[in-house]
């Protein structure tokens, strides 16, 4: 195949939400927060009408907008013997994506994401992980790493212990590496393993420009480009209104944005760009056509609600 997925399987419930709920739940805005206690999660829940409920984690988001492409895929990702775990796998495989895991009944539920929508389109997001994040390197199926072009790994999937050596099994049996920071959070809370990652392990990075100068100390965008120079990889920077920029050694190409959009929800705004961006590098495009594709496909999620096109 083209490319697998390697992230966390969770089903997203998207809810409209007024900024004051952000306020009086601590909420960062735009930010992602884990949620350890499932009667925490449950409890934020109660409280809120749900919108729409779909198969999601950021991987899977860009590996179905790559099977809308056209391109052969598959997803690997940790889902419990439960109803939620059910629909997750209909979801995907309802999108011809390969989902290369074998469910049974686990100690945790399928794992979930509220995804609170304010006015303004921005979303702030709730993690339960549940089963997602005990994924192990047992779980990791080797032989569809190797038949693989490429695999796609998520920053929000990397944890100390069992996550970590799950993910060090799928660099090191991988043809070709991408990854995704993923969230400011994430860089934050694993700064030092994502820098030895994107230096010594991974082909291609795809990050935001919050995540990118986070991960470098930096609050000047022109070290971000003297960084990834440095290192040499292929370094894939979203950056708002400013569009987007992909690094390779002396090799900087640039986009922008498009216009006049009728913006509703912007989940899997970077998901779905990752797909489009990959689906043009995965087929030869040039690096311009590349972050166009990935901008077109961008552009088209952000004017519906949900990571799903």
């Amino acid at each position: 195949m083209k490319i697998l997925g390697i992230g966390n399987a969770i089903v997203d419930v998207i809810c409209k939400v007024e900024e004051s709920f952000l306020d009086q739940n601590n909420l960062a805005k735009g930010n992602m927060k884990l949620i350890f206690d499932q009667n925490e999660f449950q409890n934020l829940l109660s409280s809120l009408k749900i919108e729409k409920t779909i198969s999601g984690g950021s991987v899977a988001n860009s590996i179905v907008g790559l099977s809308q492409l056209k391109n052969e895929v598959g997803f690997l990702g940790k889902i419990s013997d439960d109803d939620l775990g059910e629909k997750y796998e209909i979801g995907l495989k309802s999108e011809n994506v390969d989902y290369i895991y074998s469910k049974k009944k686990e100690d945790l539920p399928t794992g979930t994401c509220l995804i609170l929508v304010t006015p303004d389109s921005e979303r702030t997001m709730c993690t339960f992980l549940g089963t997602a994040g005990k994924i192990n390197e047992n779980d990791v199926n080797v032989e569809a790493l190797k038949k693989s072009e490429m695999i796609f790994l998520e920053g929000y999937l990397w944890d100390e212990g069992e996550p970590k050596k799950a993910f060090d099994k799928a660099i090191n049996n991988a043809n070709k590496v991408a990854m995704s920071l993923s969230d400011k959070f994430c860089v934050d809370r694993h700064k030092s393993h994502f820098l030895n990652l994107v230096k010594n392990k991974l082909d291609i990075v795809f990050a935001n420009e919050e995540e990118i100068m986070s991960l470098i100390n930096t609050n000047n965008f022109d070290e971000v480009i003297n960084f990834a120079k440095e290192v040499n990889k292929l370094i894939i920077v979203t950056r708002g209104e400013k569009g987007a920029i992909s690094i390779k050694g002396s090799s900087v190409t640039e986009t922008g944005i498009k216009k006049n959009l009728n913006i509703v929800d912007l989940t899997g705004a970077g998901d779905l760009f990752a797909s489009g961006y990959l689906h043009g590098y995965l087929n030869n495009f040039s690096q311009k056509d590349c972050l166009e594709k990935g901008t077109e496909m961008s552009s088209k999620i952000i004017q519906q609600m949900g990571a799903r096109l």
